[in-house]
């Protein structure tokens, strides 16, 4: 005898109510675009009122935009006197050891501070960052106690921890209130201490765009620095700038990117459209291409409500 096998169909009716399909029109697109960063803000250039904003207020890792501040002490001595600029900043064997970004420059090898800007600032080289900080240290005032007390009381960084104090000291000149750098080059700290917020960055946005010679630096694409060697004899070595916003001749003309695995994908800019100057900071984008994706569909978005707003 044949076992005759029967299969069973079932079939699930589902009223019409219970679907709830995406209702056509709720789109908001006035709305700021999706982006990945998990904070952001954009502000006017020329005031630096924060025209949008999402999380701008909290405080997160910024990894290499600190660099941004470390270069505004070095030229704030610059301001008060010239010839620093001119000065030979000599690489310590502590300084080569940096990990990170470099700047690719040996212990023992000589650099101006001209060119030791555009090694900090370009590449991202964190070596620059040490050794402009045990460059300047000695002549520069020791941290308060407040700064000790929120990590600058780190041995590690005895020969640089004066110069880190004076970033400090400029961020609560600008008004930086969520500010505390704790390196001369990135976050420092624990995981969970937070270095700054996309509000006070764009208060650091606007004092570099105001100093002519950071704005020539931060702007500059390609830089080729000379490099004295122990023994007396030169070598080029060629610093290439890491936004990559810079590249696309749309304008953008600034300021620095920022990356680490607790800080994520970082980048704070500044472009002109039209004779509307804006800056923008997402931190914590989550991959490379997509700080720049996020930017420049902020920058987009916003370039469109302010001629819009002018109709």
């Amino acid at each position: 005898m044949l076992r005759m096998l029967s299969c069973l169909f079932i079939v699930a009716v589902v009223s019409p109510s219970a679907i709830t399909p995406l209702q056509a029109g709720s789109e908001d697109l006035d709305a700021p675009p999706v982006v990945t960063a998990a904070a952001w803000a954009i502000a006017d250039g020329e005031t630096g009122e924060i025209l949008w904003e999402h999380d701008a207020g909290k405080g997160r890792k910024i990894a290499s935009i600190t660099k941004t501040m470390a270069a505004l002490v070095v030229l704030s001595l610059v301001d008060e006197d010239p010839s620093v600029l001119d000065e030979v900043i000599t690489f310590s064997e502590a300084a080569d050891r940096t990990g990170g970004s470099t700047s690719d420059v040996n212990a023992g090898e000589q650099v101006t501070v001209r060119e030791g800007l555009y090694g900090l600032m370009l590449p991202s080289g964190n070596d620059m960052g040490n050794a402009l900080a045990e460059h300047f240290h000695p002549r520069l005032d020791s941290p308060d106690q407040r700064l000790l007390d929120n990590g600058l009381d780190n041995p590690v960084h005895a020969k640089r921890i004066n110069f880190i104090a004076e970033m400090n000291r400029l961020a609560q000149r600008f008004g930086m209130e969520q500010t505390i750098f704790r390196i001369a080059y990135g976050d420092g700290g624990e995981a969970d201490q937070p270095t700054s917020s996309a509000a006070d960055l764009i208060l650091l946005a606007r004092q570099a765009i105001a100093h002519p010679r950071l704005r020539e630096i931060i702007r500059t694409r390609e830089y080729t620095g000379t490099i004295t060697l122990p023994d007396g004899s030169t070598r080029e070595q060629v610093w290439k700038n890491t936004n990559q916003l810079l590249g696309l001749d749309l304008g953008y003309d600034g300021i620095k990117t920022g990356t680490t695995r607790t800080a994520g994908r970082c980048l704070l800019s500044t472009g002109v459209r039209e004779g509307t100057r804006l800056i923008v900071v997402v931190l914590g984008a989550d991959s490379g291409s997509s700080r720049y994706t996020d930017s420049r569909n902020l920058y987009r978005w916003a370039w469109r409500q302010l001629e819009h707003s002018g109709e």
